[in-house]
């Protein structure tokens, strides 16, 4: 397996642990508002190898005490579980980012990672927006999480027109019964449509009103504003 890129350390992409992060290359979605669009949309040479990035790992293990898998898209990249599995057996702590549009991987990967956030990016049917035309897949994904022990968020992030009070409600709808669901504020910054970069993000006390209303879906509702 290869990777776009490698955060040393992090304190804030794994719950209450210190991490390195491992970005892979390519997304099936096209989301206008995207940081990281240039390794989801035309990911480029020269990429990080699986065995350098083991070495690396274990070089780190002073500092850091887990590994998030992010992307671009992880799931899309069949051999991940096995990769998984060797962040295991170097026995690091391991969260998987995901979109949630490849749940056969998904649910195999659960065997090796102990936390999964998933992306719910606006309601269902605006997800044409972002380039996909079924969302069959999302909603099995959501699912696999929701029957499973393994710890999971839920997490959207409050882009203007994309996320309206009326897509949360219907995210709601969709999630209902999970454990937690994250809101995280929108950043107008490097995004792959610039229309995005001039939008004016959601104030606190709007997201505020929102997490109030999904609280009514969910156990436990994070706001990262």
């Amino acid at each position: 397996m290869q990777f776009s890129g490698l955060q040393k350390t992090s304190l804030l992409d794994y719950p209450d642990k210190v991490a390195s992060v491992l970005f892979t290359p390519g997304c099936n979605l096209r989301c206008p508002y995207c940081h990281n669009w240039k390794i989801a949309t035309d990911p480029q040479p020269p990429f990080l190898q699986e065995a350098a990035i083991l070495e690396i790992l274990e070089g780190r293990k002073k500092y850091i005490n887990a590994v998030v898998i992010t992307g671009g898209e992880p799931c899309m990249h069949k051999e991940l579980p096995q990769f998984l599995a060797k962040l295991k057996e170097h026995g690091f702590s391991v969260k998987l980012d995901t979109n949630g549009f490849y749940p056969a991987i998904l649910k195999e990967c659960l065997n090796y990672v102990e936390y999964v956030a998933l992306d719910i990016k606006t309601s269902l049917e605006k997800y044409k927006q972002l380039g996909a035309q079924d969302t069959d897949n999302l909603q099995k994904s959501i699912d696999i999480l929701k029957t499973n022990k393994i710890s999971y968020e839920f997490r959207t992030t409050i882009v203007p027109e994309l996320v309206t009070l009326q897509d949360l409600i219907n995210i709601g709808e969709l999630i209902k019964g999970s454990k937690i669901h994250a809101l995280q504020q929108f950043i107008p910054e490097n995004t792959s449509d610039k229309h995005y970069q001039a939008l004016q993000c959601y104030a606190p006390e709007t997201i505020n009103e929102f997490a109030d209303m999904l609280s009514k879906y969910t156990e436990k509702v994070i706001m990262r504003i």
